[in-house]
């Protein structure tokens, strides 16, 4: 079964058999208003916890996506670069931003669960 964290950088991760997959939340598809650009990143690439993995632009502003864990790129969601609408209307389902191989599962420990989350952004 898979488990959900989330960063105080606004990220969703969600971690199954070793693999996350990662997006932004809907509080901060909110915030960013009409997406209309995502870059992606490559797969095979190893990021860093902390890293910038992933661009964002919306009618707003450009924002950062970071890693939020040590891991390597398995996989971006190719349907965002015809539709970056997808984060705004399904941003925990259809717009995730990539899927990761965590290197460690330990860093995970210092996230927050959901009821977490919701008491940071009240």
């Amino acid at each position: 079964m898979a488990t959900t964290y989330f960063t105080e950088d606004h990220e969703w991760i969600r971690v199954d058999g070793g693999v996350a997959t990662v997006g932004i939340t809907d509080y901060a598809q909110e915030q960013l208003g009409d997406l209309v650009f995502v870059e992606l990143p490559e797969a095979g690439r190893r990021l860093a916890k902390g890293d910038v993995a992933v661009v964002v632009e919306s009618v707003k502003a450009a924002s950062d996506v970071y890693a939020p864990a040590d891991g390597e790129i398995v996989e971006a969601n190719t349907a965002l670069s015809s539709d970056p609408a997808l984060v705004n209307s399904s941003p925990a389902g259809d717009g995730w931003l990539w899927k990761m191989k965590l290197s460690d599962d330990s860093q995970l420990s210092g996230l927050m669960d959901e009821a977490g989350y919701k008491a940071m952004i009240g």
